[in-house]
């Protein structure tokens, strides 16, 4: 069971501020549950098919030059600075 306190100390910690911590305690819980389903999961016995490719099946790396400078050729670029998308 996930208490309001644990909430309001992960966010405490991770720095995020939070008007309703109850809305996020049946998130969490879910998440909680879905991980316990996981961790019940038997896969120790699974065994991993993994495909190798010799090197010489590789292709050979080639260095193509660019001949415009990349950071013009950006939208959002405006004299030293580029800008992002906000962040919520």
């Amino acid at each position: 069971m996930i208490l309001k306190e644990k909430i309001e100390e992960v966010a405490k910690l991770m720095r995020i501020e939070l008007d309703d911590h109850v809305v996020y305690l049946d998130r969490v819980q879910k998440m909680i549950e879905y991980f316990d389903i996981l961790d019940e999961a038997d896969v120790e016995s699974e065994k991993l098919s993994v495909q190798e490719l010799p090197i010489k099946n590789l292709r050979e790396d080639k260095h193509i030059p660019y001949e415009e400078r990349i950071i013009d050729t950006l939208k959002n670029y405006k004299g030293n600075y580029i800008r992002a998308p906000k962040m919520i």
